[in-house]
C-alpha cells in the first residue's frame, strides 16, 4: 500500500467520528487509531500506522473508563470503581473459549486490560487507570453494558 493511500485514510479517520480504522489489501493490513484526549469528546490526536496480520480481534483505541468516586452503589466492595465509557457488548476475553483478561482477586497496573466493549463493530480495550486488585467484575461476558454502568471494582 502506497503512502499517498495511507495519507487519505488519516485524512478520512480526521474528518470523520471513527476511533479506528482498518483496511486489508491482499496481505498487507493497515490499522489507523486514534486515542480519545480525556472524556468522551474524541479529538484529532496521533494516528499510529501498523502492518500486521489480522487478528480475530482488532486492538482498538484505548479508552480510560472510571471514575474516582468510591462505590456509592449497595453491595459493592469499597474501592474505585471502573465505568463503561461507551454502550455495546462487554467481552471479558479476546476470543470465545480464551481466558479472561482479569479475575477477582487478580493484581493489575494502570494501563493494563480488563475487557473489551464491542460498539457498532469496533472493539474498544477498557483499562485499568489505577493499580490495585479486582474485587469485583460487576459484568458477565457477552452482556451488553450501558454508558456510566460500574463494570469493575479495583482497591
Amino acid at each position: 500500500m502506497d503512502l499517498r493511500k495511507i495519507k487519505k485514510l488519516i485524512d478520512l479517520l480526521e474528518e470523520s467520528n471513527l476511533a479506528e480504522l482498518e483496511i486489508k489489501e491482499g496481505e498487507e493490513v493497515v490499522r489507523l487509531s486514534r486515542v480519545p484526549t480525556g472524556g468522551m469528546a474524541v479529538a484529532a490526536a496521533p494516528v499510529a500506522l501498523q502492518a500486521a496480520p489480522l487478528a480475530p480481534v482488532a486492538a482498538p483505541a484505548a479508552a480510560p473508563a472510571a471514575a474516582e468516586a468510591p462505590a456509592a452503589t449497595p453491595g459493592l466492595p469499597d474501592g474505585h470503581v471502573v465505568k463503561a465509557p461507551m454502550v455495546g457488548t462487554f467481552y471479558a476475553s479476546a476470543t470465545p473459549g480464551a481466558a479472561a483478561f482479569v479475575k477477582v482477586g487478580q493484581q493489575v497496573k494502570a494501563g493494563e486490560t480488563l475487557g473489551i466493549i464491542e460498539a457498532m463493530k469496533m472493539f474498544n480495550q477498557i483499562e485499568a487507570d489505577v493499580a490495585g486488585t479486582v474485587q469485583a467484575i460487576l459484568v458477565e461476558n457477552g452482556q451488553p453494558v450501558e454508558f456510566d454502568q460500574p463494570m469493575f471494582v479495583i482497591a
